[in-house]
């Protein structure tokens, strides 16, 4: 992977999120709050968690704290934008980079941000599935966030 292709791969997950993020909140907050029986339950908790997962792992990559922002209307666009100002910073060394960390048990790890940044994509993409399941489960059409449409859009 290079930067350019972490970038491209960031910018989709940009894109995908704010998609659904728009959608969700063109919703009644019983439609966001109802039980889904989904892995985090709801929409509006499968979107937070989509959320805190860019943000701890930004923080990581960045060594920097980020507030968690309240609402998440307003905190995940920074988020997203500081992804986005790391991916604009030249040079592919970075991505072999050694992030050292500790999980929400306490656990050690490590892991370079090559890796990260394909988690960060990939876990947005599968919850980002979720939440498109739980659209159709309530009578309504998501937005289309395929990768395709990403690349047709973005020309």
């Amino acid at each position: 992977m290079t930067k350019e292709e972490a970038r491209t791969h960031l910018q989709y997950s940009a894109w995908a999120s704010r998609r659904l993020l728009d959608a969700a909140q063109a919703l009644d907050a019983e439609m966001l709050h109802r039980e889904m029986n989904v892995s985090h339950k709801t929409m509006f908790d499968t979107l937070a968690h989509i959320y805190f997962g860019d943000r701890v792992w930004l923080e990581r990559v960045v060594a920097s704290p980020i507030p968690a922002e309240t609402p998440m209307e307003s905190g995940w666009p920074r988020v997203i934008e500081g992804w986005l100002k790391w991916a604009d910073a030249p040079g592919d060394s970075d991505l072999e980079r050694i992030v050292v960390y500790k999980d929400s048990r306490g656990n050690a790890h490590q892991s370079t941000v090559r890796q990260i940044v394909m988690h960060v994509v990939n876990h947005a993409t599968l919850h980002r599935g979720q939440v498109m399941a739980m659209f159709r489960q309530l009578g309504l059409a998501p937005p289309p966030t395929d990768l395709m449409h990403y690349y047709r859009e973005n020309k």
